[in-house]
């Protein structure tokens, strides 16, 4: 049988104090994995994710930094090589909160915002921690990408500009950090279902159904499961993958 085993490995996600990002750290720990939970301002959440995966058995620390500073990404590097230790896998989760609208209306600095949030943030984490995984000839990093890259719907321009550059970047890392065995990838959720609205009750989902061959959304641990594969060595020749986790809301061509 076929099981998704970290073990012995350590992962750092970014934006794991949020709604998919404390997912994905927790089901990295469930397989195996000790796991850095990266916080930008919700260092409150961060700890209670690392205490959890901490209970199972797994290492853990809450570390915090700031996409818009090269030298906060270092500094988080330098704390994690200081006593967590470098990590073999990165997933490059956070992400910017801003209000959508039309282009015409949407704010410049919305633009700027995501750019850094996106692109800037997996350029960064590529330079503080992809040459410990090209020293040691291996390693995971796997970005969270979105339907709306594929789809460019009205109002989604900042956003999905952002990830469509963020896809850039990482198609040409995959490249490069390939003949050193590490892989780069990406999983491109749908709208997710996640603890907010299982506590609160599920938004109108009468305009985005129809859209979803499957009929129905997707979950944080739906979404999570994909990335802990491709993490893992069953994944280990697949690179530079642009995987939608959507229910078939979009879908890539060939």
């Amino acid at each position: 049988m076929l099981t998704i085993d970290l073990s012995g490995k350590r992962a750092l996600v970014t934006g794991a104090s949020g709604q998919l990002g404390r997912t994905m750290a927790k089901t990295l720990a469930q397989c195996g994995a000790d796991v850095a939970v990266h916080y930008f301002h919700n260092e409150a959440q961060a700890q209670k994710v690392s205490r959890e995966i901490q209970a199972m058995g797994r290492k853990s620390v809450a570390v915090q930094a700031d996409f818009a500073s090269e030298e906060s990404v270092y500094a988080m590097r330098d704390l994690l090589a200081g006593g967590f230790g470098l990590p073999d896998i990165v997933v490059n989760n956070a992400v910017s909160q801003y209000r959508w609208t039309t282009v015409l209306q949407q704010d410049s600095a919305d633009y700027l915002d995501q750019f850094r949030s996106c692109v800037m943030q997996n350029v960064l984490m590529a330079k503080a921690f992809a040459p410990h995984m090209v020293a040691q000839k291996y390693g995971r990093i796997v970005a969270t990408n979105t339907e709306c890259a594929i789809e460019c719907f009205p109002t989604q321009s900042a956003y999905a500009s952002a990830k469509r550059g963020q896809d850039g970047v990482l198609r040409c890392l995959a490249r490069e950090l390939g003949p050193s065995g590490v892989t780069v990838n990406q999983v491109a959720p749908g709208w997710t279902i996640s603890e907010r609205e299982r506590e609160n009750g599920l938004d109108d989902m009468t305009h985005y159904l129809p859209q979803v061959p499957l009929g129905r959304r997707g979950t944080d641990q739906e979404i999570a499961n994909a990335v802990a594969f491709l993490c893992s060595d069953l994944a280990s020749f697949i690179t530079g993958a642009f995987l939608p986790v959507c229910g078939g809301k979009a879908m890539t061509a060939i």
